[in-house]
């Protein structure tokens, strides 16, 4: 079968949809050789992420043709590129990042589209106007314009189904997975030299995803600062790694701390190379992941794999990410955060139970083979 997918994003983005786009082509060129997977990319010279792809060069790369549309690239792929894909005999053609081209009716194929997230309908407050109007245009459009939508979490599905009216008959969950990097063993010498490099302390709660005001850091360091009133764990200050992209929200964190004196209790790292990401995982004691609103929140599972425990918190899709044994608190819920932190740092057997439970998990609900074979069920249904 011939299947096309908007690379967009796969070719140029390091962060989420990025990784979701390279997650789907590895697992589907992996696993069923047999397909042609051809990508419709808008920029021949703006590319860095693709070559992370294992398979990459078994794939079939295909960009603007005229002078015109690779000036107008981004006009290209939202309409153009329909005539690409009649040409080039695409039987199926999958939207990857929430969006379709407004043409594809023409494009004589079957269309998918993947849907991660309505936050910016549910919590229009963490957006600007203009990006709303955009966003809901294009989302709207691929939903009514696809033959399936695939849903990355439940509780996506049920805002879809809120929002847009799509009959849930038309939905399709098929969860996201993480790179297999997390879940491979790390050789005791690289462990040690990160630890080293980063200046990492011997126990450490840790953090990752991009710092701005919905992900909701601030909960964890006012727990800190709640912690250290009470003098620590058993004598001990946890400390915070903070890995992720700065944001606007960092100065107001990052005033809060100043204004604590908490500077010795929280480290930001920005621009992390992703080789080293797997072992400062690793090297955790406990991941917290504070997040008001998410369409799925893979740097939980992305723990999971990394034998650490997590909590999270209650309000989205988290618990369908973390499992039934990871620890969920009210994203406003101060106190709570802190007697779960205290909980787990202090009670081993319960953070062992955490650790083989969420492996367990994760080895149940997202592996390269069961989310494969989901989205492979998915294509043929249409």
């Amino acid at each position: 079968m011939k299947i096309g997918f908007d690379a967009k994003r796969a070719a140029q983005n390091r962060t989420g949809l990025g990784n979701y786009s390279r997650f789907v082509l590895r697992i589907l060129s992996e696993g069923f050789p047999e397909n042609e997977y051809h990508l419709y990319i808008p920029k021949e010279h703006k590319m860095p992420y693709l070559r992370e792809i294992p398979t990459w060069k078994k794939l079939l790369l295909h960009f603007p043709c005229s002078l015109v549309w690779r000036r107008l690239s981004a006009l290209w792929r939202i309409g153009p590129v329909s005539r690409d894909l009649r040409r080039d005999g695409i039987r199926l053609f999958h939207g990857l990042s929430n969006e379709l081209p407004l043409s594809i009716r023409s494009a004589g194929c079957k269309s998918i589209v993947t849907i991660h997230d309505l936050i910016f309908i549910h919590e229009p407050q963490y957006y600007h106007a203009i990006d709303r109007w955009i966003y809901n245009y294009k989302f709207r459009k691929a939903c009514e314009l696809s033959d399936r939508v695939i849903a990355v979490s439940e509780f996506t599905k049920r805002e879809i189904m809120h929002y847009y009216g799509t009959p849930a008959e038309k939905i399709s969950v098929v969860y996201q997975g993480c790179d297999r990097a997390f879940r491979e063993t790390i050789p005791a010498e690289t462990l040690q030299r990160v630890r080293q490099q980063y200046q990492l302390p011997q126990h450490y709660l840790l953090y990752v995803g991009s710092i701005e005001e919905r992900k909701n850091v601030m909960l964890v360091v006012k727990a800190l600062r709640e912690l250290r009133n009470q003098g620590g764990i058993e004598g001990e200050q946890p400390i915070l790694v903070i890995v992720g992209k700065r944001t606007k929200y960092t100065s107001e964190v990052e005033r809060y701390i100043h204004a604590e004196g908490l500077e010795a209790q929280v480290k930001f790292f920005h621009k992390v190379p992703f080789d080293d990401l797997p072992s400062i995982y690793r090297l955790a004691y406990l991941f917290v992941y504070p997040s008001r609103i998410e369409g799925f929140g893979i740097p939980i599972l992305e723990a999971l794999n990394s034998a650490i425990p997590v909590i999270a918190c209650t309000g989205s899709c988290l618990e369908e990410a973390g499992g039934p044994h990871s620890v969920y608190v009210n994203p406003d819920d101060v106190q709570g955060m802190i007697q779960s932190i205290r909980r787990i740092w202090t009670d081993d057997h319960l953070r062992q139970l955490m650790i083989k439970e969420g492996i367990r998990y994760a080895n149940h609900h997202f592996t390269d083979e069961q989310l494969r074979n989901d989205l492979m069920q998915v294509y043929q249904s249409v």
